[in-house]
C-alpha cells in the first residue's frame, strides 16, 4: 500500500511542476527525480510522470484557449500531428540510439538558452512567419511528438522555439500552441503506457490533480506577463534540463569530452 503522506508530498511537487511547466516547460525535472525517490522503477516513473503531465498541459490548454490565444482553425493540425508521432515515437523506444539523443539534447537546449538569451528580441506580438501552417503542422509538429514519445526532455521548449522562429507567433501565443501541441504528444505517449499496464494510478490522480492547479496558476500568470516572465524562465529551464542530463554520469556526452 503507498504510504498517503507520499502521494501528497508527489502532489505537491506536481503542482510546482505545472506552474512551470505552463510558462516554460521542464515540468519533468520536478516530477521525474520525485517519483524515482519515492521508489517507482525507471520505466513506471515515466508512464506515471506521463499522465500527470497530460493533465498540466491539458490544464494549461484550456486556461490559454479561454482567452482566445489559441487558433482552432491553424492549431489542430499540428496538435494532430504532434500526437499520432508521439504514439509512433513511444513504439520506436528501442529501435531508436537512446545514446545520440542524450548527447544531443543538452547541446541543443543549451543552444536554444543562447538563442533566447542574446538572440532576436521575441516579444509578444505576432512577425511573420517563415513556414506555412501546413508545412508546420507535417514537418515540425510530428519531428517534436516523435521525439516526445521516444525521449521527451525539453519538448515544450522545442515547440516554444519552432513555434517562434518558424510560425512566427508572439511568446504568449507560442506557449499557448505549445501547451496543446505538448498535450496531444503526452495523450500519445500516455495511451501507449495505460495499455502497457506501467501506470501506477493513485500516484499519477494525485499528481495530475496538483498539475492541473499549478498549470491554471502558471499559465494566468503567462499571460499576464508575458515576455517578462516567459523568456528568462525560458532560459533558466533550459540551462537545468541541460545540467540535468549531463549530470547523469552514462551520458555519453560526458564520455566523449572525457569527464
Amino acid at each position: 500500500m503507498i504510504d498517503a503522506a507520499v502521494v501528497a508530498g508527489l502532489g505537491a511537487v506536481a503542482f510546482a511542476a505545472g506552474f512551470v511547466d505552463s510558462i516554460a516547460g521542464g515540468g519533468g525535472l520536478l516530477t521525474v527525480p520525485a517519483l524515482l525517490i519515492a521508489g517507482l522503477d525507471p520505466v513506471t516513473a515515466l508512464a506515471t510522470n506521463k499522465i500527470q503531465g497530460l493533465a498540466g498541459s491539458t490544464s494549461a490548454t484550456f486556461a490559454f484557449a479561454r482567452r482566445g490565444l489559441i487558433d482552432w482553425r491553424t492549431a489542430w493540425p499540428a496538435a494532430l500531428g504532434s500526437g499520432l508521432a508521439s504514439i509512433a515515437g513511444a513504439y520506436c523506444v528501442k529501435l531508436t540510439p537512446r545514446a545520440v539523443l542524450e548527447a544531443a539534447v543538452p547541446v541543443m537546449l543549451i543552444a536554444i538558452a543562447l538563442y533566447f538569451a542574446f538572440g532576436p528580441r521575441i516579444t509578444d506580438g505576432d512577425s511573420r512567419a517563415r513556414i506555412s501552417q501546413k508545412a508546420f503542422a507535417f514537418t515540425a509538429a510530428p519531428a517534436i511528438g516523435f521525439y516526445d514519445g521516444v525521449f521527451g526532455p525539453g519538448t515544450g521548449t522545442f515547440f516554444m522555439l519552432a513555434f517562434i522562429t518558424l510560425a512566427g507567433l508572439g511568446v504568449v501565443r507560442a506557449t499557448a500552441h505549445t501547451k496543446l501541441c505538448n498535450a496531444a504528444s503526452n495523450l500519445g505517449s500516455a495511451t501507449f503506457f495505460i495499455f502497457s499496464g506501467a501506470i501506477v494510478w493513485t500516484i499519477g490522480l494525485a499528481m495530475a490533480a496538483g498539475q492541473f492547479l499549478g498549470a491554471q496558476l502558471g499559465a494566468r500568470l503567462a499571460m499576464k506577463l508575458g515576455v517578462r516572465i516567459i523568456r528568462p524562465l525560458l532560459i533558466v529551464v533550459c540551462c537545468a534540463m541541460a545540467a540535468k542530463l549531463l549530470a547523469d554520469p552514462a551520458n555519453p556526452l560526458r564520455h566523449a569530452l572525457g569527464f
